[in-house]
């Protein structure tokens, strides 16, 4: 992690790149949300297991590349798309809360859930920013200063269309030698997208002073705004 950036949270401030001390904390959390979720006296996050349809025209992307705020904050700069949610995919509703997740023990990855019309932005266009600005695809397991599975390069396709757009495109990265290392990201079917807790929606727009967000993501709005003026929404 980078010394010094902390990620706030409502109660306590857990550090992004968790250290063995929180861990182990964090895992014995883990362990006490499964005990009262089978006692039932845990309620589970509400999930999104099917996308958005409040227009027929709409789609959605689920996609994970480290934290969700830079992720979140690039989408949300883009033309067509309507809507983007930070939150969870990849585990289940009982350990979808953001303390238990940043064990790396819960099989959830950070992600951005992405409503857009596919009339103005494709989802082939999602791709590339999001292989070439949003993460860096050749980290396994981080991205940039966090660690941890929950940090994964993951693409959660909603239909086979989806499946076979990001596998093509990632062998037209590979064959392009586009990168020097080998692209890790996983390309897995979606089952259940879980909204982070209120305060990390918006992060990056809300407090794009706070140390974190200016040294890791406010660059990626800038390479955004040069690599894809064409897809950047008008301010």
């Amino acid at each position: 992690m980078v010394s010094g950036l902390a990620e706030p949270g409502p109660v306590l401030i857990v550090t992004k790149g968790v250290k063995t001390r929180v861990a182990l904390t964090l895992a014995c959390l883990l362990a006490a949300f499964a005990f009262l979720g089978a006692r039932g006296a845990f309620a589970p996050a509400a999930a999104s297991d099917a996308p958005p349809a409040s227009s027929a025209h709409l789609e959605t992307a689920v996609l994970a590349g480290g934290c969700f705020w830079g992720m979140e904050g690039v989408f949300e700069s883009l033309r067509g798309v309507t809507n983007v949610v930070s939150g969870f995919s990849g585990g289940s509703a009982l350990t979808a809360h953001y303390e238990v997740v940043s064990t790396g023990m819960t099989g959830h990855a950070e992600s951005v859930q992405i409503t857009f019309d596919p009339q103005r932005i494709s989802y082939r266009q999602l791709l590339e920013v999001y292989f070439t600005v949003a993460h860096d695809p050749t980290e396994l397991n981080r991205q940039g200063p966090d660690e941890g599975t929950q940090y994964r390069s993951a693409i959660f396709y909603t239909s086979p269309e989806q499946e076979r757009e990001a596998h093509d495109f990632i062998a037209m990265l590979a064959a392009a030698k586009a990168f020097s290392s080998p692209i890790v990201t996983q390309v897995v079917p979606f089952r259940a997208f879980y909204p982070a807790e209120a305060y990390h929606q918006h992060f990056m727009r809300l407090h794009p002073d706070y140390p974190y967000i200016v040294y890791n993501d406010a660059p990626k709005i800038v390479a955004l705004r040069k690599l894809y003026p064409q897809l950047v929404a008008s301010q």
